[in-house]
């Protein structure tokens, strides 16, 4: 699905010598290049704050805790996404609220958001998923005129823009993951938090450090969530590449469209509201099974990013046995992920595209 072999070996000189500066300096625990990563990811982003943490789903962990969320609040969120994104909401003792989503950008559904709001609701979570941005003015409207935080777990969407901005500076916190697939990837995890106020700054610093901004002085219980300093250096050096990262995604999935065309499968949809940054290139079919299995033949990788929707997951036993759900339900039936990343060439391409081809006519 991805070849983190071929960027490496593109960044090779640059990633070695950032890593081995890391090594020599032997400053491993919030060291410089966490705090310049910081600084750096804060100008890439335009937002004024930036705290990095351990991982994307602590980044969502630390949000709803900085905002005081807990038992007997609501967060409305979306089914149809990874399951950091309702942990998130569990481990904070909070209740997930799940609403539909969109039929063409799986995004979640503004009406149903709406519809979803009463007075235990205390924040809506939403993901721009696969790197499509989710209608983020319709929802800041919807939570501002009921006092609600947004959250943006922007944990696909490095980079994507809604009106030249980019996800993560319109809710009052935006999520970004560092996992090695995403669009910045570092090799292994990573996270960080943006937000727009002094305040909520300092409560997530303490937070991920142990409820500590003095060392062995600890106002808080806090958490282990720092994010290593080679990692850190590693991105440092990534995020020197991402537009042109995103540039090339464009590209691969643009060429996926036109090859595609005319088949018996449903392309992704951009709504225009943004940029979208393609995280994944996400296709609808009604044959799957046969078009993965054909692709698995001739050592094509795909995948089904996501087979089960949320509220459908055993682990939330059934609390939610009764929610339909039906364009999440549709949609987990149908999506299927083809391989994507900014060094797949058009050949590789059209040889993935050629192979859904040959399947559906097989």
């Amino acid at each position: 699905m991805v070849d983190l072999r071929t960027q490496y070996h593109s960044l090779k000189a640059d990633i070695d010598k950032a890593v081995l500066d890391a090594l020599d300096a032997t400053q491993f625990i919030l060291g410089p290049n966490v705090k310049q990563l910081e600084e750096e990811v804060s100008q890439s982003l335009a937002v004024p704050h930036v705290i990095s943490c351990a991982s994307g789903t602590d980044a969502l962990h630390l949000a709803l805790a900085a905002l005081g969320i807990g038992p007997g609040d609501e967060v409305i969120t979306t089914p149809f996404t990874f399951i950091a994104t309702a942990e998130a909401i569990a481990y904070v003792g909070a209740t997930p609220v799940f609403v539909d989503i969109d039929a063409r950008t799986f995004n979640l559904d503004l009406a149903q958001v709406r519809s979803a709001i009463t007075p235990k609701t205390k924040a809506v979570i939403a993901v721009h998923l696969f790197g499509q941005p989710a209608d983020v003015h319709g929802l800041m409207e919807a939570c501002c005129k009921d006092n609600l935080y947004l959250i943006e777990d922007c944990a696909q969407s490095f980079g994507a823009t809604v009106g030249g901005k980019p996800t993560g500076g319109f809710g009052v916190m935006g999520c970004f993951s560092f996992f090695p697939s995403k669009n910045l990837g570092g090799y292994g995890d990573g996270g960080a938090v943006t937000t727009l106020t002094e305040a909520h700054k300092q409560e997530l610093l303490a937070l991920r450090n142990h409820g500590s901004h003095v060392r062995y002085y600890h106002d808080v219980i806090g958490y282990n969530s720092r994010l290593d300093e080679l990692q850190a250096a590693i991105l440092r050096v990534k995020l020197q590449h991402i537009e042109r990262f995103n540039t090339e995604r464009r590209r691969v999935a643009h060429r996926y469209n036109e090859k595609l065309a005319g088949l018996p499968v449903t392309t992704p949809f951009e709504d225009g509201l943004g940029r979208h940054v393609f995280h994944q290139y996400t296709i609808l079919t009604d044959h799957r099974e046969k078009i993965s299995s054909f692709l698995g033949e001739k050592k094509i990788a795909s995948a089904v990013y996501y087979p089960v929707p949320l509220h459908r997951q055993k682990a939330f036993g059934d609390r939610f046995a009764g929610l339909s759900l039906p364009v999440a339900e549709s949609v987990s039936q149908r999506c299927l992920s083809l391989p994507i990343y900014p060094e797949m060439t058009n050949d590789q391409v059209d040889e993935v595209a050629a192979a859904v081809r040959d399947a559906l006519r097989s």
